[in-house]
């Protein structure tokens, strides 16, 4: 039996340009997109001023950015119990909203692309760090929290060549193939 290559390229033809055309979609689609990270959660424990006993601080923080290619609008942090003392760094137009089943909301306006905010928690024992966010939205969605990890920034030119070698590659395997 042998293959009809005509009609299977007639076949496969649309449907592999409509998954590259839903790829390009995503890729060049102009949207907001948060993620946001913890960058830290620490314990301190204060020594006592007599006659007091020993206090344990907490801290931890949290940063939002803004990767997409739109203005994000109406973002939301909430909060299960949201600490009398936070920080928001760089100072921007913010409010605070108590919600009507409980907890409260960190409203920020907008955060343009590329755009990051970090929020910086100081609250006390017995509240823990995961006592207290509840989820960050904005008006086309939601978050995503992501794990961060330090890793080693390469050179611009160091990974302009590797895409290239990259490219290459790709080119030269579909070549062989076809």
């Amino acid at each position: 039996m042998t293959i009809d290559w005509i009609a299977v390229s007639t076949i496969a033809g649309p449907i592999i340009a409509l998954f590259l055309g839903i790829m390009l979609d995503r890729f060049l689609e102009r949207r907001p997109n948060l993620i946001a990270y913890f960058t830290h959660a620490s314990a301190f424990s204060l020594p006592p001023a007599p006659p007091a006993v020993s206090v344990i601080v907490h801290t931890h923080g949290i940063v939002i950015k803004n990767i997409g290619k739109r203005p994000a609008t109406d973002i939301r942090v909430r909060h299960l119990t949201l600490p009398r003392n936070f920080v928001i760094f760089p100072n921007i137009e913010h409010r605070v909203e108590d919600l009507p089943g409980g907890g409260t909301e960190i409203v920020f306006p907008v955060l343009v692309p590329s755009e990051q905010i970090s929020i910086s928690y100081l609250y006390f024992h017995p509240l823990f760090f995961d006592q207290i966010h509840n989820g960050i939205r904005h008006s086309e969605g939601f978050a995503t929290e992501v794990t961060t990890l330090p890793t080693p920034q390469y050179p611009t030119w160091l990974r302009n060549t590797l895409s290239s070698l990259l490219i290459l590659g790709i080119i030269a395997l579909f070549y062989v193939i076809v």
